[in-house]
C-alpha cells in the first residue's frame, strides 16, 4: 500500500447514548464524501438494531458501512484495496477487541483520517472496553452529552433499566438495544445496584 500525506489523524466522538455519537459520525462521512473523498465506515456485527448493513443514528440518519466481527476483519477490507482511502470511520468501537487501536494508529501513520465513535463509559459508569485508551491516543476529542430523562440537565451516563428497575453491577456489560432497555442520565440520576 502507498504511503498518503503526514497528514493523518485519530478522531474519537464519544459519549453517552442518544447523545448524537452517529449521528456525528455520520456528518463528518458525509462532508468527507462532499469533497469527493473516499471513506470507508465499520461497525460490528452485533450492532443490527436498525440495519445490518448501515450505520443508523437514533434519529434514522444513515450512511453504508462493512460489518465485521472483529477488527481482522475490517483491516482485511482495507489491505486488499489498491490504495488508501482519505478516512476510515468505526461506529461503536467500544464493542472492538484491542487490535483496533493498533489498526487506528497504523491508519494514522500513513495518512488516514480515523474517525472513532462510542461509548466513553459502560452502564455502570466506568470506562468501556478499548475506549480509554482510543481516547488517550486521539488528536481530537468531542464528547456529546445527551439529556437526563429524570431532570434535564447534560446527561454523561447511560442508565440500563431492566423491567423497570437499574441494573445490578454484577449484570453483562454488553447488552445491545435501545430506548426500551437504557435511558441518558445526568452523574446525580444514574443507578447502578451494587450486589453484595
Amino acid at each position: 500500500m502507498e504511503l498518503r500525506s503526514r497528514s493523518g489523524w485519530i478522531e474519537v466522538i464519544c459519549g453517552s447514548m442518544f447523545a448524537g455519537k452517529t449521528e456525528e459520525l455520520i456528518r463528518r462521512i458525509k462532508r468527507i464524501n462532499y469533497a469527493n473523498k473516499e471513506a470507508l465506515v465499520f461497525k460490528p456485527v452485533i450492532d443490527n438494531r436498525y440495519s445490518d448493513d448501515e450505520v443508523v443514528s437514533h434519529s434514522m440518519q444513515k450512511i453504508s458501512s462493512y460489518p465485521v466481527n472483529n477488527t481482522k476483519e475490517a483491516r482485511e477490507i482495507i489491505e486488499k484495496r489498491n490504495k488508501l482511502p482519505y478516512a476510515v470511520a468505526f461506529d461503536e468501537a467500544q464493542f472492538f477487541d484491542s487490535e483496533l487501536i493498533r489498526l487506528a494508529e497504523d491508519l494514522a501513520n500513513k495518512g488516514v483520517r480515523v474517525i472513532i465513535a462510542g461509548l466513553d463509559l459502560d452502564f455502570r459508569g466506568e470506562p468501556f472496553g478499548i475506549m480509554p485508551e482510543l481516547l488517550a491516543r486521539a488528536e481530537y476529542i468531542t464528547k456529546l452529552h445527551a439529556i437526563c430523562q429524570i431532570c434535564g440537565e447534560p446527561a454523561t451516563r447511560t442508565q440500563r433499566i431492566i423491567d423497570g428497575k437499574p441494573a445490578h453491577y454484577n449484570d453483562p456489560t454488553i447488552l445491545v438495544s435501545a430506548s426500551e432497555k437504557y435511558e441518558a442520565r445526568c452523574r446525580h440520576h444514574h443507578e447502578v445496584i451494587k450486589d453484595e
